[in-house]
């Protein structure tokens, strides 16, 4: 009987990744980006440990939209009080806070656990073609 190998958090050597999002679509990046943050992609995945690796993205105000999404899609903001729900169409948000758009697209596709909120760490989303990892030696990560 073959025994199922389980990742403990010594095993685990976390690389790191650099995605350009100019001209990619939002959500179909997003989905591969919180793919690889849970550590889905390596042979070593282990659902109750955080096995991903670190993702830098460049040029997150770049990404494209499909359809009348710039216009039509909202954020909602509840503030707690009455009558206190604030909704941002994401063409204003790209203007306000252009990261925010992408850093919300991939929280929301990880897990809503502390473990979800630790890989949600490892997500360094830039607006710019310009990151201060280059410590770390990214590798670009293919999309």
């Amino acid at each position: 009987m073959t025994k199922t190998y389980m990742a403990k958090r010594s095993d685990i050597e976390a690389k790191w990744h650099v995605v350009d999002a100019e001209g990619q679509i939002l959500g179909r990046l997003a989905a591969k980006i919180a793919r690889v943050l849970q550590g889905k992609h390596k042979p070593t995945y282990t659902p109750h440990v955080d096995t991903g690796d670190f993702v830098i993205v460049i040029n997150a105000e770049k990404f494209v939209v499909t359809g009348r999404k710039m216009k039509n899609k909202m954020y909602y903001h509840a503030s707690g009080y009455p009558g206190g729900l604030t909704e941002t169409p994401l063409q204003e948000l790209l203007v306000k806070k252009p990261t925010e758009a992408f850093s919300l697209a991939v929280k929301r596709m990880l897990p809503k656990t502390k473990l979800g909120r630790a890989m949600f760490t490892k997500l360094k989303v830039y607006a710019g073609p310009e990151h201060p990892h280059a410590a770390q030696q990214p590798e670009p990560l293919k999309v």
